[in-house]
């Protein structure tokens, strides 16, 4: 049987947010792994200018993106073991969050073209 879809039945603000936060994870020049337990702190979230932000060679429509700075997003993320908050502004994926499939792929991504 394939694994379900959605298994700690994120809202889709939160799946999103999850997404972006994956993509972040995966740029060093924004974010450190733990090598012990895995987890992926993100050291900057990019802000947005006009109505998009820049994540990588990616532009995400400020829409799509509007969970980034969502402190209720990230509690909930928090509490389905998804995410940690270290002090007032880390964020970090914990090894859960950052292998969970939110099936959104590039749905809200198109690459820069400034």
């Amino acid at each position: 049987m394939p694994p379900k879809k959605n298994p700690l039945k994120l809202n889709n603000l939160q799946l999103r947010t999850l997404a972006l936060a994956q993509l972040l994870a995966q740029d060093p020049k924004l974010a450190r792994q733990d090598p012990v337990s895995g987890a992926i702190t993100l050291q900057e979230i990019p802000a947005a200018h006009g109505d998009h932000l820049h994540i990588g060679q990616f532009t995400v429509s400020s829409k799509e993106a509007s969970g980034l700075k969502n402190p209720s997003v990230w509690s909930a993320l928090v509490r389905k073991g998804l995410a940690r908050v270290d002090g007032p502004v880390d964020i970090a994926l914990t090894a859960e969050g950052v292998s969970y499939h939110t099936d959104f792929g590039d749905r809200f991504l198109a690459t820069a073209d400034h």
